[in-house]
């Protein structure tokens, strides 16, 4: 149940434009410091994972990792994601309260 009101934010946050998604605008929304978080894909490559945990650490952006890529890809309404940046501060805010009862059950 969770997982579908992480994946609805996502979908939201995406038609509200607040969503970067792909390695590469991911990687630029972090840099850029309009990234208020972070979400990878669980199954996505130790590369892609050490990348963003780096990145997020040095930029301190909060990062979870969760769902698959084709999961993210899909709430976004488009193909496999396997990264994403959410820079609105409400939605981020959101996603990560959900994710943080995810972890705790």
């Amino acid at each position: 149940m969770k997982q579908d009101k992480i994946f609805s934010l996502i979908g939201l946050a995406t038609k509200a434009g607040k969503i970067a998604s792909g390695e590469f605008s991911t990687e630029k929304a972090v840099k850029s410091g309009d990234a208020f978080l972070v979400i990878v894909a669980e199954d996505a490559s130790d590369n892609t994972k050490k990348m963003f945990s780096n990145m997020c650490t040095y930029y301190k952006v909060p990062l979870y990792f969760f769902g698959a890529k084709d999961s993210l890809g899909h709430a976004m309404g488009k193909e496999v994601r396997a990264s994403l940046a959410v820079s609105d501060q409400g939605f981020a805010k959101a996603m990560v309260m959900q994710l943080e009862i995810r972890q705790s059950n």
